[in-house]
């Protein structure tokens, strides 16, 4: 659970979580929050600790999204786990879809696994701004075209992996912003895996995480850049 400023829905969507029965490690990972982020990650670390061992760790300064991501897989890892499952502490997805999800990975379907908001059509239903909709479906359109794949959407924050799969990409290497999302994905089809999709119903609350205008436009530059590098390095993984 990559964390910021994520006081008023940390806890919902830690229960949440634990609710689904299929987690028995939790990372809460705190990228230096300005709010109350910390005593409630420590609260629910003491309160649940006989129900799910939980993790929680804090960055000393504000690394970005991307590093976020990357304590959160790296701890997951070395406490062992097999199926590691990133779930935004915002609650702008739900994490009934935990259970689908690790069970495709489970069951040797796919390696990755992403809850889109695009199918189903759940995206504009649940608060996405128009402009922010228009350009995840043309930024998704030139990606798939580029990186030869198909999916609905790149940019979903609601993913899960095998621990086989996040121990062979090069997670390190990637930017610390938001654009580490489309790298990673780029780097799970470099190295043959194949992902699978959900469909994910998502809200968009005053609470919920976003990034406005401007570092939206960075971020569809990092990831054409992914997109781009992929195709002109295919297979360097493999």
């Amino acid at each position: 659970m990559p964390a910021y400023n994520a006081e008023q829905t940390l806890r919902r969507a830690f229960e949440e979580v634990l609710a689904q029965g299929v987690a028995d490690l939790a990372v809460i990972v705190d990228d230096c929050s300005r709010d109350g982020t910390e005593r409630v990650a420590r609260a629910l670390a003491d309160e649940r600790s006989e129900e799910i061992e939980t993790v929680y760790l804090r960055h000393p300064n504000n690394r970005g999204y991307g590093a976020n991501q990357k304590t959160c897989y790296r701890t997951a890892l070395e406490h062992g786990a097999d199926i590691v499952a990133m779930v935004h502490p915002d609650c702008q997805y739900t994490p009934k879809l935990l259970v689908p999800m690790v069970s495709m990975i489970a069951e040797g379907l796919h390696p990755c696994v992403l809850a889109s908001r695009i199918l189903g059509g759940y995206a504009l239903k649940g608060g996405m701004p128009l402009w922010k909709y228009v350009n995840n479906r043309w930024l998704t359109a030139v990606m798939n075209l580029l990186m030869g794949a198909k999916l609905s959407e790149y940019h979903t924050g609601y993913r899960a992996f095998s621990s086989e799969l996040l121990r062979r990409l090069p997670l390190d290497r990637n930017t610390d912003d938001f654009a580490f999302d489309a790298q990673m994905l780029a780097e799970v089809l470099a190295a043959g895996g194949t992902i699978g999709e959900v469909s994910c119903p998502t809200v968009y609350t005053p609470e919920a995480s976003s990034i406005g205008f401007l570092r939206s436009c960075r971020y569809g530059v990092g990831c054409l850049a992914a997109a781009l590098r992929y195709r002109f390095a295919r297979g360097t993984l493999r």
